[in-house]
């Protein structure tokens, strides 16, 4: 009796070790490929993060009179209570017009290698230029921003204490890189998966853990890695079987209208996956708005892969451990306007 108690004690130990073993495998695997979202704002190049830059940052980022029509700002297309993106398949601009592709989340973006679906833009500061000079969304021009800029005493004040020693600090450039500045706070930590990853073994469920192993085993690591869970390469959108004209819009090459390489025909930067369950619909046309479905199609599209229905939902229970804590971001009181602010232009 003693020693058949004894048996299978010894073996339920055997057991809990087994567990503890496979469980310390697996962060061991993800902790090469994944880091935590760090709850310091990061470096930015060339551009120090103060809290002046960043105040200025703020009002710009939600101020519309950078538009054309006096309508649109930097949120409308990146609404921060919506996960950083405008949650529509393409953003609406100016003159109701739509654009191409899907807004990005501005969400974790400092950590992308490059900006927009291509990777035309460098950094935030060149990709915040962008959409205030583009016709079908901002409209607006250089000139016309400064000159609204300098029409607000507030602003030209807060451009002084943000770019302090320059004789001229409101210029587009300084603007660009107030917002990215802003924009650089605008990260989310703390995640169940990144609580995971640090030691805590409760922070996620035994289905959630299968699903990272999916996600792992599957391959879809190979380019959603890092801190961001993508945002670092290109990749052809179709690797093994392109998807449907639906999906895939054949009149948008991707990164081919940036490098004009042919090789680029179709490749677009690896999304990045954190918060990825708050900003469907999804891929840069914006026609699939089921985040399970998008799985199942990543898996024919990259991995040449038929994921089960069970395999689908596993990934994605996994990927919505990925919603980290929100910025809690105060909507500003702009500067008022004067009498030589410029109308808006409709």
């Amino acid at each position: 009796m003693f020693k058949t108690m004894l048996a299978a004690s010894m073996a339920a130990l055997i057991g809990v070790v087994g567990v503890a073993n496979a469980a310390d495998d697996l962060r061991t695997r993800a902790d090469r490929m994944f880091d935590p979202v760090p709850y310091k704002v990061p470096k930015v190049k060339d551009n120090a993060v103060t809290i002046e830059k960043i105040e200025l940052g703020r009002m710009l980022f939600f101020d519309p009179r950078l538009s054309a029509s006096g309508l649109i700002s930097c949120n409308t297309c990146h609404n921060l209570g919506t996960g950083g993106d405008d949650n529509l398949p393409t953003s609406v601009g100016h003159g109701w017009q739509k654009g191409p592709r899907n807004a990005p989340t501005v969400l974790n973006a400092v950590f992308n290698a490059a900006q927009f679906w291509d990777g035309r833009a460098e950094d935030l500061k060149e990709q915040a230029k962008g959409p205030i000079q583009a016709g079908v969304e901002m409209a607006n021009e250089p000139s016309a921003v400064v000159t609204t800029l300098k029409s607000m005493p507030e602003y030209i004040e807060r451009f002084g204490r943000a770019f302090p020693g320059e004789a001229d600090p409101v210029t587009f450039d300084n603007m660009a890189r107030a917002i990215e500045a802003f924009e650089a706070t605008l990260i989310t930590p703390a995640s169940r998966f990144d609580q995971w990853l640090e030691g805590n073994d409760a922070a996620m469920t035994a289905e959630e853990k299968k699903g990272l192993k999916l996600f792992m085993d599957k391959g879809c690591d190979a380019c959603h890695n890092g801190v961001n869970f993508g945002g670092q390469d290109y990749y052809p959108f179709g690797l093994v079987k392109r998807p449907g004209a639906d999906i895939l819009p054949p009149e948008d090459k991707g990164r081919f209208a940036v490098t004009e390489t042919v090789s680029d025909e179709y490749v677009f930067r690896a999304s990045p996956l954190r918060n990825i369950a708050l900003t469907a619909p999804y891929f840069h046309s914006g026609q699939v708005w089921d985040l399970e479905q998008a799985v199942a199609i990543m898996g024919t599209a990259q991995l040449g892969t038929e994921l089960t229905d069970e395999e689908a939902r596993l990934v994605t229970v996994f990927l919505r451990t990925l919603n980290g804590e929100q910025p809690q971001v105060e909507y500003p009181i702009l500067p008022v306007e004067t009498a030589e602010t410029p109308k808006p232009r409709l």
